[in-house]
């Protein structure tokens, strides 16, 4: 039976070191499970890591992960996708990845077989099928009639701003206008309504704990719906949608990529952490630094301390559910926090 608890006050504490651990954003809990499986057959957190975001991608978890949902302006499916290994500080990244479905796959080759850290786009693709990844088209029938259906509502919401024609009525292509001023334009983004809410959240971000302390965070995800073509969010940006050192914790952050890569809201949380902070306050402080510039953001964090002591935060939905698993539980268990509009805290 899944565990379900509402706390008040827009984050929560289990105060028990339980390690090892996996726990991921949503209640994607075959993720969970599937990771936590393999933990316990591999004994590698890595690996884990990788099962856990690979089934989201299989499964489609709620269409904005892994193939088949969320579709550009042209009506593509692309992917993001990291894996931040905590022990040497090591990263995997893949932007923009298109035709091919193993995003999480192809970040781990980028890890284990590169000096890099990131690769994108079709030459991110390249890379992946010379390493015996095989291309195939990322969209569906669900995906295009997703984007059909924005289309025939012109093209209605989009990500476009300060351009000709009107974007809040027309589809493009548009042309910039230089009819704003910088005041106009800080008060707009900072009243601006995110085009993010729950069905189009933008990631699973991921952290696993192994039994001798290795710590490991990544993200998998299909972007933003109705995304301008290129655009890249935060979740496979090291310190934005995740982060990760074994010797204090690890971080994951969901929801408006495009605002909340501006704050790297995982790599403050970790920090906070290392300066003794709980991993609830940490996570509190992460969402709030965000929220005091942008009230109406959309977005949630999970963070976790070394010795598995869990902390959540989140903004502008109702509440922010995440699923974990641990030695102490016999299947995944869903949290649900409520969440709080701006809120304050005191660091």
């Amino acid at each position: 039976m899944k565990e379900i608890l509402l706390i008040a006050m827009g984050f929560i504490c289990f105060c028990s070191a339980d390690i090892p651990l996996v726990i991921n954003t949503w209640n994607f809990e075959d993720a969970t499970r599937n990771a936590w499986l393999t933990l316990q057959d591999a004994h590698n957190a890595i690996d884990a890591l990788e099962q856990g975001c690979r089934t989201c991608q299989n499964l489609q978890c709620d269409f904005t992960v892994g193939f088949g949902g969320s579709p550009d302006e042209n009506g593509e499916t692309t992917l993001d996708a990291l894996i931040f290994d905590g022990n040497d500080m090591n990263m995997g990244g893949v932007g923009n990845l298109r035709n091919i479905k193993d995003a999480i796959g192809v970040a781990r080759k980028v890890l284990e077989n590169t000096e890099h850290s990131f690769l994108v786009g079709d030459l991110a693709s390249t890379f992946a099928t010379s390493l015996g990844f095989y291309p195939e088209s990322l969209q569906t029938n669900y995906s295009l009639d997703l984007w059909q259906s924005w289309k025939n509502n012109n093209c209605q919401p989009n990500f476009w701003m300060h351009v000709l024609p009107d974007p809040s009525y027309n589809c493009g292509p548009y042309t910039p206008t230089d009819s704003y001023s910088q005041s106009f334009l800080k008060n707009e983004l900072s009243a601006r309504k995110s085009n993010f809410r729950s069905n189009n959240h933008d990631t699973i971000g991921m952290i696993v704990i192994s039994e001798d302390g290795h710590v490991v965070a990544g993200t998998s995800t299909n972007g933003a719906n109705h995304k301008i073509p290129g655009r890249v969010g935060d979740s496979p940006l090291p310190g934005a949608g995740a982060y990760a050192d074994s010797e204090v914790g690890a971080a994951t952050a969901t929801g408006d990529g495009d605002l909340m890569m501006r704050f790297l809201p995982s790599f403050l949380a970790v920090e906070q952490m290392r300066l003794g902070r709980s991993p609830s306050k940490a996570a509190k402080i992460s969402i709030s630094r965000i929220a005091a510039r942008f009230p109406n953001f959309f977005g949630g964090i999970i963070a976790v301390d070394k010795k598995g002591n869990i902390g959540a935060a989140c903004n502008g939905m109702d509440k922010f559910p995440f699923s974990y698993i641990n030695k102490n539980t016999t299947a995944p268990a869903i949290r649900y926090i409520n969440c709080t509009n701006n809120p304050k805290f005191s660091n």
